[in-house]
């Protein structure tokens, strides 16, 4: 958030945002930490105070890194090697959270009958 609003777009070409609603960088960066930050925020607070709705706010922060990794490339119209890790550690977030949360089967291969 702040390469992008104080640090001027932190070197990103201006030609990716043009013909898109945002005149420069600062609002995708002052979007990107309230929403995506804000998410990740809360799950970590719920995580430290050991709140029952932490995997739940796991889940919503790695689906919430996708989504805004899919919406970025959209408009941007270009990909980087960096936003293929953004978008891994979301997807790698959202599927820990949700195991969490009980979607393992115990035990793993048993039949259903």
């Amino acid at each position: 958030m702040a390469g992008l609003t104080i640090g001027g777009g932190m070197g990103l070409p201006p030609e990716w945002i043009e013909g898109t609603v945002f005149p420069s960088y600062f609002w995708p960066g002052i979007l990107l930490g309230v929403v995506v930050g804000g998410i990740q925020a809360a799950a970590l607070f719920a995580q430290h105070n050991r709140f029952r709705l932490t995997w739940g706010l796991h889940a919503a922060a790695g689906l919430t890194m996708m989504i805004w990794i899919f919406v970025e490339i959209a408009i941007v119209l270009a990909w980087s090697p960096l936003q293929g890790i953004f978008f891994t550690t979301g997807l790698v977030q959202t599927i820990l959270a949700v195991l969490a949360l009980g979607a393992w089967p115990h035990p793993f291969l048993q039949r259903v009958e």
